[in-house]
């Protein structure tokens, strides 16, 4: 997990700034204005809460994605180590997906704050907050949650939860499934398990599979999540998404695909490529300490 943050970030913070900001244009104006105006500090913004969390996110989207398959391969072969079958992958993908919104909407939310803070914001005819735009208005991570949670309360550390459920499901689905149907594919007859290359590369195809198929929603959740540093424009999911079709159409809803997809194969083949080799690690230590 720590892997994958360290390997996605700054991108993300790109993503995240064509997503839910103003006058970026494309991905590299985006880049340049980020580097012009905050230098490269600016790419990790909202970084440091993500890698505290994603040890805790990642144990848990990985251990109930493998745990859901193992119980389903129990109840319908009676062997918890067989080959699960699309179906019970896509079942597993789904609750863990659904699991996952649970911890990961807090920290997508002080991520996005995080990042948006400092972006400009202009909107003709709106009473904005206090702090002027442009001007940092959390000190870090830990005071933009207790912020939060003061002025919009456990609602607010929310925010976002149907948009995110909306672009986890699908979005682990074409992410797990992919990755299994890839690494078995690309690993030669004979062989028990995947070499690591075999596994970088099938992560990183599977991340950008996952991210290509959910950024529509990505987009409206980055709304809803930024929404508020300054003004709340948005009621709600379907509020957000229909404001945003009304004033740019259709196209905003692919808004910062490249750089998603892009964002993806490295971060979920470091995320993919650690969790094998920790596992591996961790059996062989076993089987050292126990023969």
């Amino acid at each position: 997990g720590i892997a994958s943050v360290v390997a996605g970030h700054p991108l993300d913070t790109v993503k995240t700034r064509m997503q839910a900001g103003q006058g970026y244009g494309n991905t590299l104006k985006c880049v340049l204005t980020v580097y012009r105006n905050e230098s490269v500090a600016g790419f990790f913004k909202g970084m440091s809460f993500p890698l505290a969390s994603i040890g805790i996110y990642s144990s848990v989207v990985f251990g109930v994605f493998s745990n859901t398959q193992r119980f389903l391969s129990q109840l319908r072969y009676g062997d918890p180590a067989a080959v699960p079958s699309l179906t019970d992958m896509t079942v597993a993908s789904i609750v863990a997906g659904v699991i996952s919104v649970g911890i990961g909407t807090p920290v997508e939310l002080v991520k996005i704050r995080l990042q948006m803070q400092t972006q400009p914001y202009n909107k003709a005819n709106v009473k904005l907050k206090p702090t002027a735009p442009g001007s940092p208005v959390y000190r870090g991570p830990i005071h933009c949650f207790r912020t939060i949670l003061q002025k919009e309360g456990l609602a607010g550390v929310y925010r976002g939860t149907i948009s995110m459920l909306l672009r986890d499901v699908p979005g682990y689905c074409a992410y797990f499934i992919p990755y299994a149907m890839f690494c078995d594919w690309i690993t030669p007859d004979g062989n028990i398990s995947p070499n690591p290359s075999s596994i970088w590369l099938a992560g990183g195809v599977a991340g950008a599979v996952s991210w290509a198929v959910c950024t529509p929603m990505d987009v409206v959740k980055s709304r809803l999540q930024a929404d508020g540093v300054y003004l709340n424009q948005y009621k709600g999911t379907l509020d957000c998404m229909l404001q945003s079709y009304q004033n740019e159409g259709l196209k905003v809803f692919f808004r910062g695909l490249t750089v998603n997809t892009v964002r993806g194969f490295p971060s979920s083949a470091a995320m993919f490529l650690g969790y094998e080799l920790s596992l591996k690690a961790m059996k062989r230590y076993q089987t050292e300490t126990n023969p």
